[in-house]
């Protein structure tokens, strides 16, 4: 796990470094650990094996927590979206991965 460093010059020729992580980073999550480890994890394989297919990855997230954790799961996976939602206690996580790829996943039933 690192981060990938682009460096290029911009007008003022002056060195702008752009910092891009490739491990996952969790921003809010209230999930007990084993469950944030597991959502992590799972979300993480969906984003590489669907790089190129957000709704892809937001569906096999969204099915797969609704197999292992009941039914009522929500995902949303993108870049530049806000959002406001309701959700059940110990059921939320919004991390980001591979640079601005952001991830939130919550149970409301």
């Amino acid at each position: 796990m690192g981060d990938a460093a682009e460096v290029r010059k911009d007008e003022g020729n002056e060195a702008v470094k752009k910092v891009i992580h490739t491990y996952p980073l969790i921003k809010h999550s209230d999930m007990n650990e084993e469950m944030r480890v597991e959502t992590m994890e799972l979300c993480v394989t969906a984003c590489e094996e669907f790089a190129n297919n957000n709704e892809n990855a937001a569906r096999m997230i969204k099915e797969t927590m609704d197999k292992k954790h009941g039914m009522a799961w929500h995902v949303v996976v993108g870049e530049g979206f806000g959002m406001e939602i309701t959700h059940e206690l110990k059921s939320i996580l919004y991390m980001y991965f591979a640079g601005n790829l952001a991830v939130c996943v919550w149970k409301c039933s």
